[in-house]
This record gives structure tokens, sequence and C-alpha cells, in this order.
């Protein structure tokens, strides 16, 4: 691994590790980024973009590690009648709805692939803008909206929920912004919305990764030591940064964040064309 290699390999780490926190769509910006350094394809910088998300499995695992011990230890006593009771509905939310992005996010990203390989760099770059703007226009009105707060999730909200959440593979549609945003929508207080989206991103993204791995015969162009000094990157960085990027969603209208980067991407995108 020569020095540009390192470079390349520490920065789509650093980061996969700040903005997988933030509403503005981890993989858009790192498919950005990526393209933008290198001349990297765009179909192949997706895929790497959903690789290294690997790193902030890690670290979400481990800053959610009571509540993902707490689920594991409900599974013995499931059962289907008490599916949603308040012991057992998280478990069943978090399950459910991986199921539901499963069957929608799969399809979505064979298709991806395809349309992704045919676009130009510029053009690429300009639709990942206007996804991130659209994100933004959908947590401006999740905040608009004041509903009766939920305490646990239901059926409908698990699938709905895991359902959108698998069009999120598209890069410029932020996984966290939109699931939160419809959590919110939904009627769950904003910490339990960031919880939910937060744990349900685990498997979301560890079945992402795997199916980058798998359906493209390895690593999405990188070598084996490129992949583990950025999946270590970010997972330090998303370690270290979790609690303090939380404290400022909850503060900051994100959704200007979005709009804003989404603007500069399509202006600069089609420039490049």
């Amino acid at each position: 691994m020569n020095r540009a290699e390192l470079l390349f390999a520490v920065l789509v780490g650093l980061v996969q590790g700040v903005v997988e926190w933030l509403p503005i769509s981890s993989q858009g910006n790192v498919s950005i980024v990526a393209m933008l350094v290198t001349d990297i394809d765009p179909a192949v910088a997706v895929d790497l973009a959903l690789f290294v998300q690997l790193g902030t499995i890690c670290s979400s695992s481990i800053y959610y590690r009571e509540d993902i011990a707490t689920a594991l230890r409900s599974v013995p006593d499931w059962r289907p009648r008490r599916a949603y009771s308040e012991r057992n509905a998280e478990t069943t939310f978090i399950v459910l709805a991986s199921a539901a992005t499963g069957l929608v996010g799969i399809p979505l990203y064979l298709t991806l692939r395809e349309a992704v390989s045919g676009l130009a760099g510029g053009l690429f770059i300009a639709v990942i803008g206007a996804l991130l703007i659209g994100t933004g226009l959908l947590q401006r009105a999740s905040e608009a909206v004041d509903l009766q707060l939920k305490e646990t999730p239901t059926l409908f909200d698990t699938l709905l929920v895991g359902g959108l959440q698998g069009l999120t593979i598209l890069p410029g549609i932020s996984r966290s912004g939109t699931t939160v945003s419809v959590l919110l929508l939904r009627g769950y207080e904003g910490s339990s919305s960031l919880r939910l989206s937060f744990l349900l991103s685990i498997p979301a993204s560890l079945g992402a990764a795997t199916l980058v791995v798998v359906s493209g015969d390895g690593l999405p162009g990188i070598s084996p030591l490129v992949a583990v000094v950025a999946l270590a990157t970010s997972a330090v960085v998303g370690y270290l940064t979790i609690d303090a990027l939380m404290r400022i969603v909850e503060r900051v209208a994100f959704w200007l964040v979005c709009v804003g980067l989404g603007g500069l991407a399509v202006v600069g995108g089609l420039a490049l064309l």
C-alpha cells in the first residue's frame, strides 16, 4: 500500500466515521468523496460506501451494547402473541424491519448497480445531490408535525420504517435521516427515534456490506490492507464522535445541511459534465 492509498483509506474512513451519525447520507457523501479524489467508477464508489459501513457497525454495536444485550435476552421468551408487548416490541421491530429492508433493498441494489454503471461521474454526483435535497425536505416535514407520542413500535411502523430503510440503499438518501424522520412523523419521541434508527442500522449495514462482497466477488475496488485501514479509521472515529454528534443532531436543523450539501452537489456534478 503506497502513501496515496493510505491517505485515501484514512479519508474514506474519516468521512464515514463522522457522517454516519448525521442525517446527511454517509453513503452519498462517501461516494462523492471517493469520486472526487480518485478516478473510481460510480458503481464501485457506491459499493465502497456501503462496505465501509462495517466500521461504524462496530462503533454503534459498542455504543448500544446494553440495548443489544437486552434485546437478545428477550429472544427465548418471544412468542408471536406477545410480539409487541413492552418486553418484546423492540426485538420484533428490529427483526421484522430488517427483513422488510432486505426485501426492498436487495432488488433495488441489484438494479442500482446496472443504472449507476451507465452514469457519468458528474451526473451521478448531481443525482446524489438531488436525493440529499429530498432527504432534507423530508426531515423538515417531520419537524413541522406535532403528534401524540408513542412508547413502543407497532407492526405498521415496523414494516413502514423497514421498507423505507430499504430505499436508502440509493446513495444520497440518508438512512438515519429517513428512518428518524418517519419515526418522528409516526409520533415517536426524538431520542427514541434516534435509538431505534441506529439499532436498526446494525443488521441493515451488515447486510449491505455482505451483499457488496458477495455480489461483487470481493472487496469493492480496494486491496485488503486499504480495506482494513478504512474500516479501522471509520470504527475509531465513529466511536469517538457518536455521542457528541447525536447531541448536535438534536439541536441543529440538519435538514438545512442536507439541502445545502445537496445543492452544492447538484451544481458541482453538473459542472463536471
